[in-house]
C-alpha cells in the first residue's frame, strides 16, 4: 500500500508532468531541427515565434468565449487554434521574403542568419508584449481535471490521490498524432521528400530539379503549425507569459542538440530527457520517500537538489556536456 502511494506521489510529481512538458519540448525541438536541418541556421525567434501563435489563438478563444462558442469539457482554445496556425503561417511566410530571402540569396554565412534572428525574436517580442502585454493570461476553460485526486482517493482508498489535468492528457495526445502526422508527410508525400532530399545534399536536390523556395516556403509552414501547437499547449497546461516563451528557448534548443541537431526523432528524445532531468532534478522527494522508507527514517528536509528557480540550468548544464562530449548528440545529428 505504502509503495502504491509513492509510485502515486510520482507519478502527480514526476511521471505525468515530466511526459507532458517533454512533448511541448519536442514539438518545439522538432520546428528547431527542421530550420537547422534544412535552412542551415539557429533561429533564436522560435520562442517568440510559439509566443505569437499562443496570442493569436488566445485572442481569437477570448472572441469565441464572448459569442458563447465552446468546445463542451474541452478548452476553446482547441477551436482557435487553426486561426493561430494561420495567423503565424502568414507572419513566418511574410518574414523569409521580407528579411532571410534576401540573406540566403547572398549566401550568408549561418552565422549571420543567427544575428538576423536575434533581431527578428526582439522585433516579435516586442509585438507580442505590445498586441496582449506582458502578464499572465488565462485562456483555459472547459473541465479542469480527466482525474481528479478527490475521485482518485475514493476509488482506491488510497492516502496519495492522483491527478490527471485536461490539459496534461490533450497536450501528450496532440503531441502523438502532430509528430505522426509530421513523419506520415516527410516520408510519404513528394513534398516531403523533397524537403529531406533538400536537406541531405542542397546542389544534388538542385540538380534533381526542387525548387529551393518552395521548399523553404513549405518548411516555414510546417514551422508555424508546430510553434503554435507547442506553443498553445504550453500555454493550456502552464501559463501564458511572453517572457516565458524566450525562457523556453534554451530547453527546447537544449532538445535539440542532446538530439542531435537534423534528427526529427532525436528532436523528441530530446525534448523527453531535457524534459525529466528538469522535473526530477528540481523535485522535492520528501513525500516519496516518507512513503518508502521505514518508519523513523523518513527524511525531514524537502530533498531537493535543486530549486524550481533553476530549473533552466539543468538545461544548460546538459547542453554543455553534449556539445563537450558527443556533439552529434544522440541520434547523431549535424555537429554544432
Amino acid at each position: 500500500m505504502e509503495f502504491l502511494n509513492a509510485f502515486v506521489a510520482l507519478s502527480n510529481y514526476v511521471l505525468i508532468p515530466g511526459i507532458a512538458y517533454g512533448s511541448q519540448l519536442a514539438l518545439g525541438a522538432l520546428g528547431v531541427t527542421l530550420i537547422y536541418g534544412i535552412l542551415r541556421f539557429s533561429n533564436f525567434a522560435h520562442g517568440d515565434t510559439m509566443a505569437f501563435g499562443a496570442m493569436v489563438t488566445i485572442l481569437v478563444t477570448w472572441w469565441m468565449q464572448a459569442q458563447g462558442i465552446s468546445f463542451g469539457v474541452l478548452p476553446t482554445a482547441l477551436l482557435a487554434l487553426p486561426f493561430g496556425i494561420l495567423g503565424t503561417m502568414v507572419l513566418l511566410v511574410v518574414t523569409d521574403r521580407v528579411v532571410y530571402r534576401f540573406y540566403r540569396q547572398q549566401k550568408a554565412k549561418p552565422v549571420i542568419l543567427v544575428i538576423v534572428s536575434l533581431g527578428v525574436m526582439f522585433i516579435m517580442n516586442g509585438i507580442v508584449r505590445f498586441i496582449i502585454g506582458p502578464d499572465d493570461q488565462n485562456f483555459a476553460d472547459g473541465a479542469r481535471f480527466i482525474i481528479s485526486a478527490r475521485d482518485f482517493k475514493a476509488w482506491s482508498g488510497l492516502d496519495e490521490g492522483l491527478a490527471l489535468r485536461t490539459s496534461q492528457g490533450i497536450t501528450v495526445i496532440t503531441a502523438v498524432v502532430v509528430v505522426v502526422a509530421l513523419f506520415w508527410f516527410l516520408n510519404k508525400t513528394r513534398t516531403g521528400k523533397s524537403m529531406r532530399a533538400y536537406s541531405d545534399n542542397e546542389d544534388l536536390a538542385l540538380l534533381s530539379g526542387i525548387n529551393p523556395e518552395r521548399v523553404v516556403t513549405y518548411t516555414w509552414l510546417i514551422i508555424a503549425a508546430l510553434t503554435t501547437v507547442a506553443g498553445v499547449l504550453y500555454g493550456l497546461d502552464k501559463s501564458f507569459k511572453p517572457f516565458t516563451y524566450f525562457q523556453l528557448l534554451l530547453p527546447i534548443f537544449a532538445a535539440a542538440i542532446v538530439g542531435g541537431l537534423g534528427s526529427p526523432l532525436g528532436a523528441i528524445a530530446g525534448g523527453f530527457v531535457i524534459a525529466f532531468s528538469e522535473v526530477t532534478i528540481t523535485y522535492a522527494w520528501k513525500k516519496v520517500l516518507g512513503y518508502l522508507m521505514p518508519e523513523g527514517l523518513e527524511p525531514d528536509g524537502l530533498v531537493q537538489l535543486l530549486s524550481t528557480d533553476y530549473k533552466f540550468a539543468v538545461s544548460f548544464v546538459i547542453l554543455l556536456i553534449v556539445l563537450l562530449f558527443k556533439p552529434t548528440g544522440l541520434f547523431k545529428g549535424k555537429s554544432v
